[in-house]
């Protein structure tokens, strides 16, 4: 067990689309690229964080999946990977991990396989952060049962912006049943496009609303094709491009949660 006060990180919304994979890759690249050591854990049978860090799974290469289902035999260990990056490790995932729901609906204590799974690493690096799957779903709730603080990023979109009631109404229910340490860290507004009433619109309810304004990141993540191109590329935009919005927008988000949250 290593010897840096480790912080776990959720990022999490039920609502696919609003940025959350990009958000993991590209702020843990940022908190990399600012000299911390970062693992991010893979919670999504799309494997979509995996892709853009640029693994790919190969035939008997264990994943999250393994560590769930028998955290007796396999440890993170056998499953974390290097990325190209120093200081970028990574926890892979793989489809297989949407069948871990089914196997393990009749087990005790199935939300908290991951927890315990990880535990033993508390300590080796400065962030963990964890991706979750687009839905509420027992891998979302392994990670909220792990986790010690979320950052929810919302989309300045209507639809996104609607459902964000439903999801602190989640987090506060495992806050209250499984995880009391759980926090939220943030709220991140991102696909911000400022040529577009709407996102102004969804921007300022996020900052005039009770119970979101406190939350807010000053950060704001605008549309960027150059995320996209990197994710083509397998590669985190503070890497590919550094001087693009995306690059920028996330180094700021970095340094805003290092700061004061």
């Amino acid at each position: 067990m290593g010897d840096k006060k480790t912080r776990i990180i959720a990022v999490a919304n039920e609502k696919g689309g609003v940025g959350k994979t990009v958000t993991v890759v590209n702020l843990g690249a940022a908190l990399c690229r600012e000299g911390k050591t970062v693992l991010v854990v893979d919670m999504d049978p799309q494997f979509n964080a995996t892709r853009g860090l640029g693994v790919d799974i190969e035939d008997g290469m264990l994943t999250v999946y393994d560590l769930i289902k028998d955290n007796i035999s396999i440890g993170p260990a056998d499953v974390i990977v290097p990325t190209k990056w120093k200081g970028l490790d990574l926890l892979p995932s793989h489809v297989d991990l949407a069948g871990a729901e089914v196997e393990l609906i009749d087990e005790t204590g199935r939300e908290n396989r991951l927890k315990e799974a990880l535990d033993t690493i508390s300590g080796e690096y400065d962030f963990i952060l964890l991706d979750t799957p687009p839905s509420l779903s027992l891998l979302t709730v392994n990670v909220l049962a792990y986790a010690k603080e979320v950052i929810v990023p919302c989309q300045t979109h209507p639809y996104a912006y609607a459902a964000l009631d439903d999801l602190f109404d989640t987090i506060f229910a495992v806050k209250e049943n499984i995880n009391t340490d759980l926090r939220i860290a943030g709220i991140v507004a991102t696909l911000f496009d400022s040529r577009t009433r709407v996102s102004h619109t969804i921007l300022e309810k996020l900052k005039s609303h009770e119970r979101y304004a406190g939350l807010l990141f000053d950060t704001v993540i605008r549309v960027n094709t150059t995320i996209a191109e990197s994710a083509d590329v397998k590669k985190p935009v503070i890497f590919y491009r550094k001087t693009s919005y995306g690059s920028l927008d996330y180094t700021s988000l970095a340094h805003e949660l290092m700061a004061y949250r």
